[in-house]
C-alpha cells in the first residue's frame, strides 16, 4: 500500500520525532520512518494514530497506486528553481487543516489587496475563546438578515467583533454576538 505519511508531515513542517510524540501513546521516530517508507505495515490501528497526529482524516494517508496525484517537482530557492531529489505529492492545505468547516468568499470587486477573480478560502471558529488570536486578521462573519461582515477584525470585546472592510474610506463593522467567525487561510488567484 503506498502511504502519504512523509508528504504530508513534509508540507505540515514536523520532524518524524514531532509526529511520534503526537502520536497517542507517543512512539520513536525511527517506527513513524519505518511506516513511511512501508518497511512496517500500515495497519488501521497506526493509520488513526498518525491521522490524529497529524491532524488529518486518516484515509488521506493513503492513495491508490493507480491515483494521479498532482506533484511537487521543485522548489524556488535563493538561485533560482531546483528540483526536488524525489518528487512528492501536493496536499492541499484545506486538507492539511485540523478544526473547523470551510467556507470560501469569491472576491467579485477588486478591494485592499483582494483582485477580481479571487477566491478565499477560510476556516470556520466558532468558539469565541479563541477569537482574541484572529485580531489583524481577515475574517468573514455573519450578520442578521442573511448579510456577512469580510475584513480586518481589529477589535474583539466579548462577543462583539469590530471589522474593518478592505478598501479605502471603509467604515468599521460592529457585530454583536455573530454565531461564528471564519479566517482566511488560503488565497486562490488565478494568474
Amino acid at each position: 500500500m503506498i502511504n502519504r505519511i512523509r508528504d504530508i508531515r513534509k508540507e505540515k513542517g514536523l520532524t518524524l520525532a514531532d509526529v511520534a510524540a503526537r502520536c497517542l501513546p507517543p512512539t520513536t521516530a525511527q517506527t513513524i520512518g519505518r511506516l513511511e517508507t512501508g518497511m512496517r505495515q500500515l495497519s488501521l490501528a497506526w493509520m488513526n494514530r498518525i491521522g490524529a497526529a497529524l491532524g488529518v482524516e486518516p484515509e488521506l494517508l493513503v492513495r491508490g497506486a493507480e491515483a494521479s496525484q498532482p506533484k511537487i517537482v521543485a522548489r524556488l530557492a535563493d538561485g533560482g528553481a531546483e528540483p526536488l531529489a524525489v518528487p512528492r505529492d501536493a496536499i492541499l492545505p484545506t486538507q492539511l487543516a485540523e478544526d473547523g468547516p470551510l467556507v470560501a468568499l469569491a472576491v467579485e470587486t477588486s478591494g485592499g489587496e483582494y483582485q477580481a477573480g479571487d477566491q478565499l478560502w477560510l476556516r470556520q471558529v466558532g468558539d469565541d475563546r479563541t477569537w482574541g488570536r484572529l485580531v489583524n486578521r481577515d475574517v468573514l462573519a455573519p450578520r442578521p438578515g442573511g448579510r456577512f461582515a469580510f475584513g480586518r477584525l481589529i477589535d474583539r470585546d466579548g462577543r462583539r467583533v469590530a471589522i474593518l472592510p478592505p478598501g479605502r474610506g471603509q467604515r468599521q463593522v460592529i457585530i454583536d454576538n455573530p454565531v461564528w467567525l471564519a479566517v482566511a487561510e488560503m488565497l486562490v488567484r488565478p494568474l
